[in-house]
């Protein structure tokens, strides 16, 4: 699917017809391109667009390069980002002469939410240079969106953690059990968002050396390095979220060997406090007529006590000793 958008009084609208306004088009969206959608713009541009095989190699040559005076970005950028796994995939941008082309294979919310923005309000969309700036500053701030929503989600998180709610062990083993599975999935969506503001770090710089020197080149090339700016403050907050996010990993391990801890220490306790009981009874259990207790009345009394005060005085001195 293409759309083509014309600039009228500052604003961008979806063209009516792309055969009948060619030379207007300042922006072409290319959304899953069919075969003959990618001839149909190769041909208009003069140049060939890169396949989605070729968009998805990391190495930067094949990410940042000119080619026949068109500047070739790509960004990795994701999608459905509401979401703890949303769909990260790599967003192509082409810029020649008057006339920017994108081409994707999924929805970031960007390209829907700017679009219509751009229509209702004039927001400086110019030509294709200030339509792909505010293009990706909408996408840092869709970026810098889910970054808060990641980092009120890790707040939430510790509080678990170090406040548990349960006292039960049985419901602390499961709330942990949720922790860890929440704790890999912000992993998972810091780490993509990391990688994503990464890509366009390269590609903010790689830009500003394509934007011209004119009136608008100028405005355009200082809000460029305003977004570079901004894309490498947000880089370093995604890198102590991922921080963040390890030490809650170790925490949420310690506490975990804590309460296993805490369950062998009673076990280790009950077998020691036992043990004396049992070495008495088992002591009273054999079959000697030389035991002299076997025929005295207080004999059974006797040993039931000293059973009891076998159990009692490890206990108490456990406590004594602050073991307990």
């Amino acid at each position: 699917m293409i759309k083509a958008f014309v600039v009228e009084n500052d604003r961008l609208r979806l063209a009516d017809s792309i055969a009948a306004e060619t030379d207007r088009i300042v922006w072409a969206d290319l959304f899953n391109p069919t075969k003959d959608e990618e001839a149909a713009i190769e041909q208009w541009l003069g140049i060939g667009i890169p396949t989605r095989e070729e968009m998805e190699e990391i190495e930067i040559s094949s990410r940042l390069y000119v080619e026949d005076g068109a500047y070739f970005m790509t960004a990795t950028l994701p999608a459905q980002a509401d979401s703890d796994s949303p769909v990260m995939s790599p967003v192509t941008f082409v810029l020649r002469r008057n006339l920017l082309v994108t081409i994707r294979y999924h929805e970031p919310r960007a390209f829907q939410t700017f679009p219509v923005r751009a229509e209702k309000a004039a927001i400086g969309c110019t030509n294709s240079e200030t339509i792909l700036v505010g293009l990706l500053e909408t996408i840092v701030d869709r970026l810098a969106d889910v970054l808060e929503r990641v980092s009120r989600d890790i707040e939430v998180l510790s509080k678990d953690i170090f406040h548990p709610t349960a006292t039960k062990a049985s419901s602390r083993d499961r709330d942990f059990q949720q922790i860890l599975k929440d704790i890999g999935r912000k992993e998972s969506l810091a780490s993509n968002m990391r990688d994503s503001l990464t890509s366009l770090q390269r590609l903010a710089g790689f830009l500003a050396n394509a934007i011209g020197l004119g009136k608008n080149g100028k405005d355009a090339k200082a809000r460029v390095k305003t977004l570079s700016r901004d894309v490498t403050s947000l880089t370093d907050h995604a890198s102590f979220l991922s921080q963040k996010i390890t030490f809650l990993l170790d925490a949420t391990l310690g506490m975990i060997n804590i309460e296993q801890n805490g369950i062998i220490k009673i076990v280790s306790v009950a077998a020691v406090v036992f043990l004396p009981p049992t070495l008495v009874a088992s002591i009273y259990g054999m079959n000697f007529d030389g035991m002299p207790e076997l025929r005295w009345m207080l004999g059974y009394p006797m040993a039931l006590g000293l059973m009891v005060v076998s159990a009692i005085l490890p206990f108490w001195w456990f406590r004594r000793r602050g073991w307990l």
